[in-house]
């Protein structure tokens, strides 16, 4: 069974997280499959909108973190693996169609900030967004969190990547990170609504929108991956990161030296 699948209402991209039993977690298998279902949209010439859903309770409980900071499963060193994830992630932001994410329950860590890199977020009541990072010894590191500074300023960027604090759904709308809020039974029907709107649309008029969107917000994006490689490769041989995974193991409180 896919764990990310590609289907196509018309010329609708509909694509799927399908990982229900673990809640949507992504693994290098997951990863691989969704950016695969990406580059399927960005084959297709004719497309006019992208829905991204997922199948369970939540759009993603995040990074697997039987995998995080581990040995990567193509023995790539870290800034190799995070630069070819930015790679990927990038087709995000180069969709040929306007992306829509409708998210139930959690979105947490990378693939809340994947999802924020899409043009339009519909959320249900139960919604829930998490950056967990530093308190698992990593740097945010997908790109999101430029668009979380855009959309919602410095605190609560600030707030959520150094805290870890969870943002529910009605917080998340009047941020502007939800473009629209409706109750969880609503929020594949209207994403679906909003994908055939746009689909409605001409599609030159509609690419020149994005575009001009795009001018403005995606050079500070890009900006924000290129270095947030280099700081989670950094981090992930850092002396504290060490510390902190051996305090973990061993059953004790860290000693971290800033270093």
């Amino acid at each position: 069974m896919a764990l990310v699948e590609l289907t196509w209402d018309g010329d609708i991209a509909v694509v799927t997280n399908n990982r229900p039993e673990k809640l949507n977690a992504t693994s290098d298998q997951f990863n691989r499959e969704l950016w695969e279902c990406f580059y399927g949209v960005h084959s297709r010439p004719s497309v006019r909108a992208v829905v991204w859903r997922a199948e369970g309770k939540a759009f993603s409980a995040g990074r697997d973190l039987a995998q995080l900071g581990g040995k990567r499963d193509d023995d790539m060193s870290h800034l190799q693996h995070i630069e070819r994830g930015h790679n990927w992630t990038q087709m995000l932001l180069t969709c040929p169609a306007p992306i829509i994410v409708a998210i139930k329950g959690w979105a947490i860590g990378g693939m809340f900030e994947r999802a924020l890199l899409a043009d339009l977020r519909v959320g249900g009541h139960s919604a829930r967004f998490f950056l967990p990072e530093a308190g698992l010894g990593a740097v945010v590191d997908s790109g999101g969190i430029a668009r979380l500074f855009q959309i919602a300023g410095h605190g609560v960027a600030s707030d959520m990547a150094l805290t870890g604090r969870i943002m529910e759904a009605d917080e998340a709308y009047a941020h502007g990170i939800l473009a629209r809020l409706v109750d969880d039974e609503a929020v594949d029907d209207t994403a679906f609504e909003m994908a055939h709107k746009i689909a409605a649309a001409p599609a030159f008029t509609v690419k020149m929108i994005r575009r001009d969107i795009a001018t403005i917000a995606n050079q500070l994006v890009h900006e924000s991956m290129e270095h947030e490689a280099i700081l989670q490769a950094q981090n992930y041989v850092s002396d504290d990161y060490r510390e902190m995974k051996a305090a973990k193991a061993e059953g004790r409180e860290p000693v971290y030296r800033g270093r």
